[in-house]
């Protein structure tokens, strides 16, 4: 992984716009079934009839919702609504499943209502809580609940969801997924398993023309497609009298994002049926486009239920994904929501559901989820582990912070007013890179000869300098270098899952233990937000790193980014990083060679700069020949004495890949990325020798070396993925890949196996489960809107391999560190799948080991569409290139 945050840091002053600040009064609210009068008019535009037919019970498992006709709450106190519409902006209070695809919700709310929604976990607010911000403070217009793993038959996965969709009969609710599961089991529908899970595949909808549905096409052969992630359905024979079908899928209309994608219709001229061009509703029903009869294994298909909405109440519900990057007509079925909401409570005829003027003097503060989530969302206590968030807050304006969570990323200590001012000089060595035989050699001459202790070398090692064009290096030297060593604590003793211990080694060689209570991540963070820079000293440099700090951080750090207590110790260091303060960086795409120093305002300048000149310029031309690629043949495969040996057996492998599958079927995950241990006994050997042979056995853009003398560690990383990238402009930059195949031996094998990776079904739906994942990552600390894919499954070809990899970019808020960027999205979703936290739950108790060995860790995302015996497969070609690579240079005896 590749983090180049620099130390860079922002205004001091985090400011909210006034535009996101409402008031509105606190008064009591009449809450009864006979206050609900429903405009007639409003009933026929809102309710149709159901137009399909019905389904066989696969499994049941039924809720007896018998507080139903009892569960009314009445209030004496009568308060008046101004009608939405005269606002211009909807409140939403979204309610998260602890989905990982939430804040691709938020983030399309926050465009569409004008105002960024409120976001509480299931489990945070009490009923009491909700009732009081709901019909006290009158805080909301209206609710969305997201998706989530598990389902609405377990009160731990669906959390206060079932007594909103009681009790709340007369505020417009919009459940997604798992929240349309639960308006169908809240109501007595069965909710069952799906005929075969279906995760990151795209179907055709037909719909019956509700409101909800305005301005989208209807039917199989229309342009409106949609991505699903869901393993349960309600059975649609189950449906009571109250809940209405209004949208339906046939259950073996299924395919990949490219398939949907090129399937299109065109209209006569030729141009594609899209958003500027959208089938009339009523004209498809008219003409009888419904699904056609097609039968498998002699039986006809069953429709499967994708929408329903309550026949007297403003509820509704979508089994399938409208917030995904591949859904189409996802931001209109949202904006068709907050136009129910706005005609709902303009046709109300009781005055108890009217809001008072906005102006009225007894006042509460929501100001569109700026202090609200401040004050929600940043302090959860921690359970027993299986959860991260505890009991909710008493008040919204009172909570005190204590910890770290994702879900409050404003940074108020960000920067803090003592800064000091570091200064940078710099100078430019036009077109020397090759001269002095490149990167590899430049880094021997000038810090190899230390036997590599305390050094660092984020390298680009592949031959495609458009995937990486600069390289950079450094070690111990300059007054300001230091290097922390940090282990997190026992977690059976002590209260913080964050808490750790942090040996801090300075240039002079004085050492500093000290206890983190809070975590690796804040204390980094405190120490970029003590650092300030002048940006006329970085003017002319075409690159984001100019020093800083360096290093890399193991899988547990996950437990600082509200992931559950890691079930396994490393036995290396979780997090090992250098300042440093004096650094080299190589343009391969120029040639041009920079070299950068340093130092605080008000000190002496070293003298690095010009001594690193005199080096390179003196061994311009005895560097190239003293340092030439002494690359030995490879030895035999059959001379060789050792391999690697995978921690888990083929059959161990296979089992663990079907109990993924399991848990997948069961709607607790939609995608597993299952790793495991290749470990190979080496003994003594040169960690530097063994990185430039890997390096040239397995080039990549982002590999790394780098070498930590006191946690005695080095880091050997031939990546082609990049984690994040964060730019002097605040642009974000993810890259995951998800779907991998090897290289074939001749031109037109290589092409095939090229265009069979591009077209894989399986490997598409990887890929796109991901990229949701990271735009809602991402989501959580970017600007409303910003968030977007410029790339998505384009095909990279690597020297062993081809692999998918998708660009998901957003510009990041102001008042957010980098630190809290990394929170926000580590581990990374190709390392976890989704959704993320249910996810690493299963790992950890599938996974026998910590992910911070000093072994090569590899495996494959698990999905419904996987194969056990081809996931084996994977995982063992992923190992191939490092794993020969390796045994190649500490197996021969003529290296050591």
């Amino acid at each position: 992984m590749n983090m180049n945050f620099s130390f860079c840091s922002t205004s001091s002053e985090v400011s909210y716009p006034s535009e996101n600040v409402m008031r509105f009064s606190v008064a009591n609210r009449l809450f009864s079934p006979e206050s609900v009068r429903i405009d007639e008019k409003w009933k026929k535009k809102y309710i149709h009839l159901p137009c399909r037919g019905t389904r066989k019970v696969i499994a049941s498992s039924r809720f007896v919702a018998e507080q139903l006709e009892d569960s009314s709450i009445v209030k004496k106190s009568l308060l008046r609504r101004e009608p939405v519409e005269k606002l211009g902006i909807v409140r939403t209070l979204l309610i998260d499943n602890y989905d990982s695809y939430t804040y691709n919700i938020y983030q399309a709310l926050t465009t569409i209502n004008g105002v960024p929604p409120v976001v509480i976990r299931n489990d945070e607010w009490t009923w009491e809580e909700a009732y009081h911000y709901l019909y006290e403070d009158v805080a909301f217009d209206n609710i969305v609940i997201s998706p989530g793993p598990g389902s609405p038959m377990c009160p731990a996965d669906i959390g206060i969801c079932l007594r909103l969709l009681r009790e709340c009969r007369d505020i417009p609710i919009l459940g997604v997924c798992l929240g349309h599961q639960a308006l169908g089991y809240v109501h007595g529908a069965h909710v069952v398993h799906a005929p075969e899970p279906v995760h990151g595949r795209l179907s055709g909808i037909e719909h019956d023309g509700n409101i909800l549905f305005s301005d989208i096409p209807s039917g199989r052969n229309s342009d409106f497609k949609v991505v699903r992630y869901h393993s349960l359905i309600i059975d649609e024979e189950s449906l009571p009298k109250e809940l209405v079908p209004i949208a339906w899928t046939i259950y073996n209309d299924t395919g990949s994002y490219s398939e949907k994608k090129f399937s299109v219709p065109v209209n006569n001229n030729g141009s594609s049926l899209g958003n500027g061009s959208v089938t009339s509703v009523s004209e498809n029903l008219e003409n009888g486009s419904h699904w056609p009869s097609s039968h498998v294994d002699g039986k006809q298909n069953r429709h499967i239920l994708m929408g329903i909405m309550h026949s007297s109440f403003p509820h509704y519900g979508l089994q399938f994904h409208p917030e995904s990057i591949a859904t189409t007509y996802g931001s209109q079925l949202f904006k068709n929501f907050k136009d129910i909401t706005v005609d709902y409570w303009s046709r109300c005829k009781s005055p108890s559901l009217r809001r008072r003027n906005i102006n009225d003097t007894a006042n509460t503060q929501v100001p569109g989820a700026t202090q609200l989530l401040k004050n929600l969302s940043r302090t959860r206590s921690t359970g027993n582990g299986s959860t991260y968030y505890g009991s909710p807050k008493k008040s919204l304006f009172t909570a005190k912070t204590n910890g770290a969570d994702v879900f409050n990323l404003v940074d108020l200590s960000y920067p803090k007013p003592h800064a000091k001012l570091l200064r940078l000089k710099w100078k430019k060595l036009d077109g020397l890179a090759h001269k002095v035989g490149g990167s590899r050699n430049i880094f021997l001459e000038l810090f190899g000869k230390s036997r590599e202790n305390d050094t660092f070398w984020l390298d680009t090692s592949s031959s495609d300098k458009a995937r990486g064009r600069f390289s950079f290096m450094g070690g111990k030297g300059g007054s300001l270098w230091k290097q922390l060593t940090f282990s997190l604590s026992d977690q059976s003793e002590i209260t913080s899952k964050h808490a750790g211990h942090i040996l801090i080694e300075d240039a002079q060689g004085f050492t500093e233990k000290r206890f983190l209570e809070e975590g690796f991540l804040d204390f980094l963070r405190k120490e970029l937000s003590s650092i300030t820079y002048d940006e006329k000293d970085f003017a002319g440099l075409p690159f984001e790193f100019c020093g800083g700090y360096v290093g890399c951080i193991g899988y547990d750090i996950k437990v600082e980014c509200g992931m559950p207590i890691n079930r396994h110790k490393s036995k290396a260091p979780d997090a090992c990083f250098f300042f440093t303060d004096n650094v080299v960086a190589i343009d391969h795409q120029l040639d041009d060679v920079y070299i950068l120093s340093l130092h605080e305002e008000g000190t002496t300048e070293t003298s690095f700069l010009n001594d690193t000149e005199k080096k390179l310029i003196t061994s311009r031309d005895s560097s190239a020949r003293k340092w030439k690629d002494q690359t030995l043949p490879a030895i035999d495969s059959s001379q060789r004495k050792a391999s690697f040996v995978p921690d888990k057996s083929r059959e161990q492998y296979i089992n663990d890949v079907e109990s993924c599958m399991k848990y997948i079927k069961d709607g607790e995950s939609y995608e597993l990325c299952l790793t495991t241990q290749n470990r190979l006994r080496i003994g003594n050997t040169n960690p530097l020798g063994l990185y430039l042979h890997l390096r040239e056995k397995n080039p990549a853009p982002y590999a790394a070396f780098l070498n930590f003398s006191h946690a005695n560690l080095s880091i050997c990383c031939s990546s082609p993925e990049r984690f994040l990238q964060l730019d002097r402009n605040g642009m974000l930059e993810a890259k995951p890949i998800k779907g991998t195949i090897a290289r074939g031996s001749t031109p037109e094998e290589d092409e095939l196996l090229k265009m069979q990776l591009k077209l894989s079904e399986k490997n598409q739906a990887e890929n796109l489960m991901i990229v949701d994942l990271l735009r809602n990552d991402l989501g959580r600390v970017c600007e409303p809107g910003s968030v977007h894919v410029p790339n998505l499954m384009d095909v990279e070809s690597y020297t062993t391999v081809h692999t998918m990899v998708s660009t998901i970019r957003g510009l990041k808020k102001t008042d957010i560190s980098p630190m809290e960027c990394v929170r926000a999205a580590f581990p990374g979703g190709s390392m976890t799948g989704a959704p993320k936290l249910r996810s690493v739950e299963i790992l950890d108790s599938l996974e026998n080991c910590s992910r911070d060995e000093a072994t090569i860790g590899a495996g494959g995302a698990i999905v419904a569409l996987s194969n056990p015996e081809d996931e084996f497969e994977e995982m063992i070609l992923k190992t191939r290139a490092p794993a020969n690579a390796v045994i190649e240079f500490c197996c021969d005896p003529r290296r050591q």
